[in-house]
């Protein structure tokens, strides 16, 4: 592949990552608010944090990948907007949060292939601060997950 198309690609998923964490954080307050579990909130609010960090590194990987954020994420916007209605269609407190937890897990697994992917890619490009920094996404990622696999099972009584 020639190297130009790759940083190219690379600046793309960077952007679109950053939109990414704009919708995520707009959805985080709202979500918050409709939570029951504490050990979720806890979760939550932690993830929040998190994912202030994350939104640094990827500022620092476009930053490296000499792009700029003018994009949007169509993906992350409609999976807000069915985390919504299976919050407003819950029957039950318990219902909502498992709700959340899924709507939460799936744009988990959205991060992790992007986390992965910018790392596979800006290590293909020598890009070596974001190679690093989204390893480290990466992991933050997949701990996230299993913690929210977790509190799904302590809620569900297994």
């Amino acid at each position: 592949m020639e190297e130009q198309g790759l940083k190219e690609l690379i600046k793309q998923g960077f952007a679109a990552m950053k939109a990414g964490s704009n919708v995520a954080s707009q959805a985080t307050g709202e979500i918050q608010g409709d939570v029951k579990n504490e050990e979720l909130k806890q979760a939550l609010e932690k993830g929040n944090e998190q994912s202030k960090v994350w939104a640094q590194r990827i500022d620092r990987g476009l930053q490296e990948a000499g792009g700029n954020a003018d994009q949007d994420n169509e993906i992350l916007k409609a999976h807000y907007e069915v985390s919504k209605k299976i919050r407003q269609q819950a029957a039950d407190d318990d219902s909502r949060d498992l709700g959340i937890i899924a709507s939460g897990q799936l744009a988990i697994h959205y991060w992790i292939g992007a986390f992965g992917t910018q790392l596979s890619y800006a290590s293909a490009a020598g890009l070596s601060q974001a190679q690093q920094e989204m390893q480290a996404c990466l992991d933050e990622a997949k701990q996230a997950d299993e913690q929210q696999t977790r509190i799904a099972k302590s809620i569900l009584g297994q």
